[in-house]
């Protein structure tokens, strides 16, 4: 999430042993072994040994050339404008009101928004993306992009008026809410490579299109058609409208994307009859974010357009009311980009603030593998394993006609959704949230959450509250992962936690919690642990896991601390020439060959860093490093050189989402919520004067048109 629309609370009050108590003992095992028992002795004790994973792929590829990064690391800057290496150009793209057809005006600075033009224009605060080649041979010059638009900046949005009207008490303009509606969601934009190198939208492509906060969906898994969801406006629980604050992405083999609802519990007021699940993943009372419930009633108001976001209820059953609309949010939505279909809600991966989901390593004959994590402090990481064995005659065609939702059906409907303990000596397990599910004081997942025996819908509605009984491992914000797609080793950003306590400390609760067994309630404070080893966390940590075969199982390190050069707790030994701090998003860029460039984004408010650099890119082969003797983390003292600063963001932005065309040629990055940028085409032009901020797609290319970073 972005560090601007955080909520700072506290929301789960479990007493299950945070991530870094588990990383603190780690990290003190690991010293212990390396300065007394010796490799033997180590491998024993379980872990991966010194070199870590990425000395087992290094030994797997001793013959292999090499991969190296070929650009000198950037020092860091605060300017106005995206800073790249020497060689490389960097070009703004489809800003924030990029007209998508003739609907809308093209754009100028004193532009006064409509609910129509939004509707018709690119969305804004640009955030994860992927792309989707029409077709296989123009796949590096033509493709579609799906992009999240995960919140607002009001002062932007109404500039030409001075600002929003009644932003902070009263009634809210039925057409500005509207307007707001629409410049959240997602937008799908046709893009192509011009002569000359540079890009542009295609206009009036017929694939464009927007999903916004009122655009009517499916929901599907085993939540749909329960009595949690059925509303007003779907008695019969199997459709909402909209998908709210989507942050992080992800895609599926077969050609669909995947965004993921993360802070839109604040979206919502529920005043009174608040449920478990209400406090536990934080609805709001009194008003929301942006007030859009307060235009309920407004004579232009259609199908309760603005009442659903009061979930308070006010009729006899939920039939009359909306006091399950927010039971309709908080998961993975997929959509297929090439036909414009209803999006679907994939109610099987979990309910909870989700960053991002991301796919596993692919084999023939084995289940369909999705990671995601909860971004919020003190919460969990998820896996989601396949029912239905993956056939690889499913993988996207494109420009085929095929029926890619019901392919996601196929996969993403039926499987086990389990969370992540870590635990000290370098193992984890995945443990199951079924209702059979045995949980550590013996009782049954659904009688501990006071469900029927055989109601997988109820423990999905209180995925928080099942992790907590299970045991799961509190960790420092899950944000992004990436997956090495050859050795299936999986990388994800744990980004701060200034609710870290030091070791030995009691956990704290939130909702007057006493402990993390009550339902509804989560961890307010929490103790260090092996994988989350640094109290008053302000640097993150990006952690990497490889999985058992055929196990719940699996391996867990640290691949590097973030840190300032000359903090104390610099475990990693940065330096300033790649000293980053809160890691965010992040990217495995495959390479072939078992070798990849592993790209990682940062959203830093930490003063240590920040005073030095805005946000940033760096990147690092993870097959070039490997843990030495007495390092804390697989990057080390010994391998400053191998760990480069590659882009640094304008002032007040940050720097989010990422993907790279096939021949690796172009790099396309985005800006959210930069203070002033962009001037102009040329993103690194630093901007003289004052412009209307818009958050904006970068398009990073070398200058001799070579592939990126090598």
């Amino acid at each position: 999430m972005s560090k601007e629309i955080e909520d700072h609370r506290l929301l789960n009050p479990s007493s299950n042993e945070p991530f870094s108590s588990v990383l603190e003992k780690h990290v003190s095992r690991r010293r212990v072994m390396q300065g007394g028992l010796g490799m033997a002795a180590m491998a024993m004790l379980g872990g991966f040994g010194m070199g870590g994973l990425a000395g087992r792929a290094e030994a797997a590829g001793a013959e292999k050339t090499p991969l190296s990064l070929a650009f000198e690391a950037i020092r860091g800057s605060r300017t106005d404008a995206v800073v790249v290496p020497a060689g490389y150009t960097a070009q703004v793209l489809i800003p924030w009101g990029t007209p998508l057809n003739g609907q809308a005006p093209a754009w100028r600075e004193d532009l006064a928004f409509t609910a129509d033009i939004q509707a018709n224009s690119v969305g804004m605060h640009h955030d994860g993306m992927h792309n989707f080649a029409l077709d296989e041979g123009s796949a590096s010059r033509r493709f579609l992009l799906a992009m999240n638009n995960e919140y607002i900046d009001q002062a932007a949005l109404w500039a030409p008026k001075g600002g929003p009207t009644n932003a902070e008490q009263g009634k809210r303009p039925a057409e500005e809410v509207r307007t707001e509606i629409n410049a959240h969601g997602v937008t799908v934009v046709e893009l192509q490579k011009m002569d000359g190198g540079r890009w542009g939208h295609v206009a009036d492509s017929s694939y464009n299109r927007r999903y916004t906060s009122a655009t009517e969906m499916a929901l599907s898994g085993p939540v749909a058609g329960s009595d949690y969801v059925k509303t007003k406006y779907s008695p019969d629980g199997t459709l909402t409208r909209g998908t709210n604050n989507n942050c992080a992405n992800g895609y599926t083999p077969w050609g669909t994307y995947l965004t993921c609802e993360e802070n839109w519990p604040g979206y919502f007021v529920k005043n009174t009859d608040r449920q478990l699940d209400d406090d536990r993943l934080g609805i709001s009372t009194g008003r929301g974010r942006y007030g859009w419930e307060t235009a309920a009633g407004d004579a232009s108001e259609r199908n309760d357009e603005f009442a659903r976001f009061n979930a308070t209820p006010t009729g006899d059953s939920a039939l009359d009311d909306y006091r399950n609309e927010p039971r309709t949010f908080g998961y993975i939505v997929e959509i297929d980009p090439y036909t414009g279909e209803r999006a679907v809600k994939r109610t099987a991966l979990g309910r909870f603030r989700h960053e991002g989901c991301w796919p596993g390593k692919l084999v023939a004959g084995e289940p369909v593998v999705f990671y995601t994590g909860h971004d919020s402090r003190n919460e969990y990481i998820y896996k989601f394993v396949s029912e239905v064995l993956w056939d690889p005659a499913d993988a996207n065609r494109p420009g085929a006609d095929v029926d890619r939702l019901a392919l996601g059906a196929k996969y993403m409907d039926a499987g086990t959704l389990y969370v992540a303990r870590f635990d000290a000596d370098g193992s984890g397990e995945w443990l199951p949230l079924t209702p059979d599910a045995e949980t550590r004081d013996g009782r049954t997942l659904a009688e501990a959450l006071g469900l029927a025996a055989d109601d997988q819908a109820g423990v999905i509605i209180h995925t928080c509250d099942a992790a907590d009984l299970m045991g799961a491992t509190p960790m420092d914000r899950p944000e992004w992962g990436a997956v090495d797609p050859a050795s299936g080793e999986v990388y994800m950003t744990l980004t701060n936690n200034s609710q870290r306590t030091e070791e030995g400390t009691a956990a704290t609760y939130t909702n007057d919690g006493d402990d993390i067994q009550e339902t509804g309630v989560g961890y307010a404070t929490a103790p260090t642990n092996a994988a989350n080893p640094r109290a008053e966390n302000e640097g993150g940590q990006v952690i990497r896991w490889r999985e058992h075969a055929g196990s719940t199982r699996f391996d867990w390190e640290v691949f590097v601390f973030g840190a300032a050069a000359g903090d104390a707790d610099n475990l990693s030994g940065l330096t300033e020439l790649n000293q980053f701090a809160s890691p965010d998003g992040l990217h495995y860029d495959d390479r072939g060959d078992g070798q990849g460039i592993l790209w990682i984004e940062t959203d830093n408010g930490y003063a240590g860093v920040a005073d030095y650099t805005n946000d940033q890119v760096l990147a690092v082969v993870p097959q070039n490093v490997s843990q030495a003797e007495g390092d804390a983390s697989v990057i080390g003292g010994g391998d400053q050189a191998r760990l480069k600063r590659f882009a640094v963001g304008p002032n007040g932005c940050e720097v989010t989402g990422i993907c790279f065309t096939p021949d690796k040629t172009a790099m396309f990055i985005n800006i959210q919520h930069p203070g002033n940028w962009p001037a102009g085409d040329d993103a690194t032009a630093e901007t003289q004067g004052s412009v209307r901020p818009r958050a904006s797609t970068v398009v990073i290319q070398r200058e001799d048109g070579g592939r990126i970073g090598v």
